[in-house]
């Protein structure tokens, strides 16, 4: 199973009316922190080795992670983070740790923000470069992607997408040499910066799957992901 680097370093400014005492990956579900829902479920798919890419309220989630990391059922599960003294972006805080950590095989990349049920093992598989995008009524909050068989040839702007369509659920499998154009210790962004040069390249290649996805970004879908598993459980 490929090492997973967990996007978990944001502000979550749109997130602050209804949590503002804990960084918003620790935003409490059914009494325990979204990010423990999240790591069981990655878990659950089989990774073994967490990279935890922090800047805001770092010492938080640091806290969690040596916590959790004594419970029996992640005995044999690697919890690395590493800290960003000033925020690089989505793409920088990557190349920061691909540049720390010597990484020469490609990797998962997921958010600390979003839940996906499934989809690990099947990208874990998937050659890089590749993201893994989800079906949505209306794509309007997040923008779209334009397809060509397998390949990404588009993203639509969050203010013209609109209606249903295929969005990027936040996992993706990258290969650590598309980030060799970039300086270490820059900040930019993955979705800005990175993944438009390879749709010129035609290196970027989508695979759509069916999961059950959602955003806690917004204080609406927050709460209703708390719904949804308070009645799960």
């Amino acid at each position: 199973m490929k090492k997973l680097f967990v996007l978990a370093g944001g502000f979550g400014t749109r997130l602050r009316a209804l949590v503002s005492d804990v960084p918003k990956p620790l935003a409490p579900v059914a009494g325990r922190p979204f990010l423990l829902h999240l790591i069981d479920n990655w878990v659950a798919q089989g990774v073994k080795e967490f990279v935890f890419l922090l800047h805001y309220e770092s010492s938080q989630i640091r806290q969690l992670l040596t916590n959790i990391s004594d419970y029996p059922e992640f005995s044999d599960i690697k919890f690395n983070w590493i800290m960003e003294d000033i925020p690089l972006g989505t793409g920088g805080s990557i190349l920061n740790a691909i540049k720390k950590l010597e990484i020469k095989e490609s990797f998962l990349v997921a958010n600390a923000d979003t839940w996906l049920q499934s989809g690990i093992v099947v990208m874990s598989k998937e050659a890089p470069n590749i993201i893994a995008s989800i079906s949505v009524p209306n794509c309007q909050r997040y923008g779209a992607l334009t397809f060509d068989g397998e390949k990404v040839t588009g993203f639509i702007e969050k203010s013209s997408a609109q209606g249903h369509g295929y969005i990027s659920s936040g996992l993706y499998h990258l290969d650590p040499n598309v980030f060799d154009r970039f300086e270490p210790g820059s900040c930019f962004s993955l979705e800005e910066d990175v993944f438009p040069s390879l749709v010129l390249s035609r290196q970027l290649r989508s695979i759509k799957l069916l999961a059950s996805f959602m955003d806690i970004g917004v204080p609406e879908d927050y709460l209703s992901f708390c719904n949804w598993v308070e009645l799960k459980t």
